[in-house]
């Protein structure tokens, strides 16, 4: 059974169709983390820093999956900045990209969304509006349909709404008992919308482990480079 290291893993949507995996799971926010555990208690959850976890502990793991904040990148900044909203974008996600380049010997992949900016390292692939870093090739995969329009979806909508959020959780195959999230940090519904698809993340892990026939991976295996 692959070590697999899931950071900023939030309720989990990337994990949901991973088997015969052993997962440690990496999120911040506490409330998150009770609701990642409630759904998958076989994993290992810690809360704390997952950049810093990610630097202490990235030679244990077979596998890393990362998904690094991704507010500061977005296009959205283009808006912001012209409303006097200025911020650097936060280049944790590039100290990972680096870092596991050159120094992990596992398998990882990295997402983050389209940023305002050129990417300062070319991604491997775009997948549903989202860019992945790895060191293994990803092919590309057909989600099920949106019958919703997230980006346009008005955020007080997104809170009343009870069919944007059915219509949210369908698509994901996720049902989040909002009682048990105060929702101190994030409303509800981002946390749902920052999910990666489940057949997204199983498809990505299924390239990484070469159960993807199309896909093909650099010489070596993962067990043969996590022995070196």
């Amino acid at each position: 059974m692959i070590k697999v290291l899931n950071l900023y893993a939030g309720i989990g949507g990337n994990r949901k169709l991973w088997t015969d995996v052993d997962v440690t799971a990496i999120e911040y926010n506490e409330e998150i983390a009770n609701i990642y555990k409630k759904s998958y208690p076989q994993d290992n959850i810690i809360v704390t820093d997952a950049h810093q976890y990610l630097l202490d502990h990235y030679k244990e793991y077979d596998f890393i999956w990362s998904s690094p904040p991704c507010p500061s990148h977005s296009r959205t900044n283009v808006f912001l900045n012209a409303q006097g909203v200025i911020r650097y974008p936060d280049m944790n996600l590039y100290q990972e990209i680096i870092l596991l380049k050159q120094f992990f010997k596992g398998l990882f992949v990295i997402e983050n969304v389209i940023p305002y900016y050129e990417p300062l390292i070319k991604p491997t692939i775009l997948l549903e509006r989202h860019f992945f870093w790895s060191n293994f090739t990803i092919t590309q995969i057909k989600l099920p349909v949106k019958d919703f329009n997230t980006l346009n979806a008005r955020k007080e909508t997104r809170q009343d709404s009870k069919e944007y959020k059915q219509s949210l959780e369908n698509w994901l195959g996720i049902k989040m008992d909002f009682k048990i999230y105060t929702g101190k940090n994030n409303e509800p519904l981002t946390v749902l919308r920052n999910c990666v698809h489940p057949e997204l993340g199983n498809h990505i892990l299924n390239c990484a482990l070469l159960k993807s026939d199309s896909s093909k991976i650099y010489q070596g295996t993962l067990f043969e480079n996590i022995n070196d």
